[in-house]
């Protein structure tokens, strides 16, 4: 697979020129239990020394996620919604945190999962919410700093910094597998072009630079290629402008 990182590299340039910082931050998507895919998203993480916040679905994760979690100190959980089921309509987009059911059963299946992880990781939790698809209502996000949340995740450049009263926006902005294709990697190619517009738009102020700028991956489907330009990019990054930023885990403070 050959790559063409010179727009990448004519950007990063722009930004060390003008002095500029970039924070990235990691997120893998779908974590259930130890897989040798996970191994191998844990041993990048440790030679890149970029840690990943791991997205875990809280009803399915076992026992063997949590021991790899516990011994690859890279790797630090945050909560996938809560069952990953698809409760939209037929013709409409999946997700599981809109509402397609009474509040009272969503925000009981948000709390779930962070008491679940809570449980199970204790301390090494960080409490970001990630709903399944990316998709949550607005009202829904309203409530989760009272359900003890302080990170919410999605994708895209966000809107606003804090969308909740205690609640912090931070997303993803480059997923690069091609879901509605080859479920492979897209092209090389449009990728880095990609980035590069999306740090340019950053640079020259249209969207917020204070955002983490985030790569998404979802381990459990990776072929080599897509570990081949995750690991470039990411190194990429780092070599320029960019360093690893890592939430903070606060005490979610939520009242019993």
């Amino acid at each position: 697979m050959t790559m063409d990182w010179h727009p990448l590299d004519t950007e990063l340039n722009a930004w060390v020129a003008e002095g500029l910082t970039l924070s990235v931050w990691w997120r893998d998507d779908d974590a259930i239990s130890a897989t040798p895919q996970l191994e191998t998203l844990a041993e990048l993480s440790q030679v890149l020394g970029v840690p990943v916040h791991l997205a875990v679905i809280p009803r399915d994760a076992n026992e063997s996620l949590i021991d790899h979690v516990v011994h690859h100190a890279t790797l630090i959980p945050v909560v996938h919604g809560w069952a990953h089921e698809n409760h939209a309509l037929p013709d409409e987009k999946k997700s599981e945190f809109r509402l397609h059911r009474p509040m009272n059963d969503i925000l009981h299946d948000a709390r779930a999962g962070l008491k679940r992880l809570q449980s199970q990781f204790g301390n090494r939790l960080c409490p970001m919410f990630v709903p399944p698809w990316n998709r949550i209502a607005p009202e829904v996000v309203q409530e989760l700093p009272g359900l003890g949340y302080r990170i919410i995740s999605t994708a895209t450049p966000r809107k606003a910094r804090n969308p909740a009263p205690g609640l912090e926006q931070i997303n993803t902005h480059l997923d690069p597998i091609d879901w509605r294709g080859t479920r492979g990697l897209i092209n090389a190619d449009r990728l880095i072009a990609q980035t590069a517009n999306l740090l340019r738009d950053r640079r020259e102020g249209r969207t917020d630079n204070t955002e983490p700028f985030g790569v998404l991956t979802h381990h459990l489907v990776h072929d080599q290629d897509l570990w081949t330009f995750t690991e470039a990019l990411l190194r990429r990054l780092l070599n320029g402008p960019g360093y690893a930023w890592v939430a903070p885990n606060e005490p979610t403070g939520e009242p019993e």
